[in-house]
């Protein structure tokens, strides 16, 4: 397992993340929606990896939705930066960071475009339950 971590700008929202493969195997989703678009997020996860979310004050960890209005793209509310998306479903929760949250000159694979908007919300659920972490904890310290 290859472990990288990360956060948003002030450290109110921390990741590790375990990843299955070497980081250049992971070709980072680059949504073509207008809210990730406007954020400039390019999405990695690994269905066979875990991610833990470390939270240091609840209050300041933000959520929106869009579109289907499944999942909640997680930002922080003091410095604005967004650091991923969650799912749950069956009291399981599914995730994916943006990649550009995590720290050091991580070696990923070449962005690819992903277009979810032109799926369906089962397709996207689907696609969710298929390419995202699947072994999540979101710990909450304050």
């Amino acid at each position: 397992m290859h472990a990288l971590s990360g956060g948003c700008h002030c450290g109110n929202l921390r990741i590790t993340m375990m990843l299955s493969r070497e980081a250049r195997s992971y070709q980072p989703r680059a949504c073509d929606c207008d809210f990730c678009r406007m954020h400039g997020a390019a999405y990695v996860s690994d269905p066979k990896g875990s991610l833990v979310v470390r939270i240091k004050a609840a209050g300041d960890r933000g959520s929106y939705r869009q579109g289907s209005d499944q999942a909640d793209l997680v930002y922080c509310r003091r410095c604005g930066v967004l650091v991923g998306a969650l799912y749950e479903e069956a009291g399981r929760v599914y995730a994916t960071v943006n990649s550009r949250i995590i720290e050091g000159a991580t070696p990923f694979g070449a962005e690819q475009t992903a277009s979810p908007k032109t799926l369906s919300g089962d397709q996207k659920a689907t696609r969710w339950r298929e390419l995202w972490f699947s072994d999540v904890s979101v710990v909450v310290d304050a």
